[in-house]
């Protein structure tokens, strides 16, 4: 055990965790403050708003067009984020294995990878459908049982030679007051993962942006395993990313009040990026237009295209993305060997934030999508983005896939079409009778 604790210490970076811990770090010296940063944020400049009219619905059809032609030309691999695990939930487990499906009871990870096999099969070059990897980044309490689920299930139809899990780093926990290592056991430090923005350090690690550029895949659609809504490589992003000649493009959805706790895209001083809802101020976040609508209204969906040359940049120039740090309770081993459950916040945590790429590329496009049909994460154990809300997200949007193709479905029964039936309200009406009643719960697969 004291070798496993050894060997944990000699893995931690003393230096980068004294540039996170040192007197100039803890008060922000370096840095200006993002609050006041927000003062200066006003709309992004590059962006593609939901079709209103003819002209944008032109518009959008053309980026859709593009955005196949990547897949079937094999160019456009998927990263799936995974390194957490549903504590909020109650759910002792990783999050993608949390059943949602509103009446098969699939899990997240199914109802996302199947969405890749579907767009695989649209975009078929192939006998078996265009080859899309799929990376999967877990984190070191996530890792065996997320691997072990998905061979389970035969990877849920994936190419098993096309799926790669990755684990993001870990950072250690530091007391509050006095920076020292925090240890969660005799022989363990206080460890947590170093957030989404670890993608960069662990794809490097891992060594697979060498395997990206040799397998020719340029760009990467990236999303969060707790949103099934979620599009996955939705071919009208990838086709306005390409036609923008974007190296980071993100999807948002328009607040629902300047309260929602959602990032903001917004741009400040030229540079699009995201300002966390903690780090706005109220009357900032409150500000509105000469119509009435919130300045600052596009709320993240933490989904996005990157070109994989852009990463590769950042790379070559050893650009490390900023830690953020977070005051937390964290139980930990006392002098005398006893386990202490902190009543205050006693620990700061260090954590990336992906988003905090987006003020570093040359070019940055923001594009919105409708909050119902493609945002609506599963955060909480009950309430707001709870499991009953998901659920009756998903299923009013199938509704909503069935009423456009002709279907009467009661407003009370729950409804879940496979991705591998379709995957849009358009393949629904390719496929489906109209003239079918329901009497129960609907499901439509393959």
């Amino acid at each position: 055990m004291r070798s496993s604790l050894a060997a944990q210490i000699a893995d931690v970076d003393f230096e980068q965790l004294g540039r996170q811990t040192g007197p100039a770090a803890a008060s922000g010296a370096s840095q200006e403050p993002p609050a006041e940063k927000s003062r200066r944020a006003v709309p992004p400049a590059d962006l593609v708003r939901v079709p209103r009219d003819a002209h944008d619905r032109q518009a959008w059809d053309n980026a859709r067009k593009t955005g196949v032609e990547l897949l079937r030309s094999g160019r456009v691999g998927v990263i799936l984020v995974a390194g957490g695990e549903g504590t909020r939930l109650g759910f002792p487990h990783p999050k993608g294995k949390f059943p949602i499906g509103p009446v098969s009871g699939k899990s997240l990870f199914q109802l996302l990878a199947e969405q890749v096999v579907a767009r695989g099969r649209i975009a078929q070059t192939k006998p078996n459908g265009a080859l899309i990897p799929y990376y999967v980044m877990t984190s070191p309490a996530t890792h065996d049982e997320t691997v072990a689920f998905f061979e389970e299930y035969s990877c849920f139809g994936l190419d098993r030679h096309s799926v790669h899990f990755f684990k993001q780093g870990t950072m250690p926990a530091v007391d509050r007051q006095t920076g020292k290592l925090l240890l969660a056991s005799k022989h363990e430090l206080a460890l947590n993962p170093d957030g989404h923005g670890g993608i960069l350090a662990a794809l490097d690690r891992s060594n697979l942006l060498d395997q990206m550029r040799d397998s020719r895949v340029e760009y990467l659609y990236y999303h969060q395993v707790d949103n099934p809504l979620a599009q996955v490589c939705d071919p009208a992003f990838l086709g306005f990313h390409v036609q923008h000649e974007s190296e980071v493009s993100t999807k948002v959805v328009a607040k629902l009040s300047a309260e929602e706790k959602m990032g903001v895209a917004v741009d400040v001083d030229g540079r699009t990026q995201i300002i966390e809802y903690s780090d706005m101020p109220a009357d900032v976040a409150a500000r509105r237009d000469a119509a009435g609508q919130l300045l600052l209204w596009a709320g993240s969906t933490a989904m996005h295209v990157f070109s994989r040359s852009f990463l590769e940049r950042l790379r070559t120039g050893k650009i490390e993305l900023p830690f953020h740090r977070a005051i937390k309770k964290v139980p930990y081993i006392d002098d005398g060997g006893q386990l202490v459950e902190p009543d205050a916040e006693n620990a700061v945590k260090f954590e990336r934030f992906i988003f905090d790429a987006l003020p570093l590329a040359e070019r940055a496009l923001v594009v919105e999508a409708r909050r119902e049909d493609e945002f609506c994460p599963l955060k909480n154990k009950s309430g707001d983005f709870s499991p009953e809300h998901v659920r009756q997200s998903l299923s009013r949007l199938f509704t909503g896939w069935l009423r456009t193709a002709g279907a009467q479905v009661p407003d009370d029964l729950p409804v879940e079409i496979s991705p591998l039936y379709a995957l849009d309200a358009e393949d629904v009406a390719r496929k489906f009778d109209a003239s079918r009643k329901f009497d129960g719960p609907v499901y439509l697969e393959a």
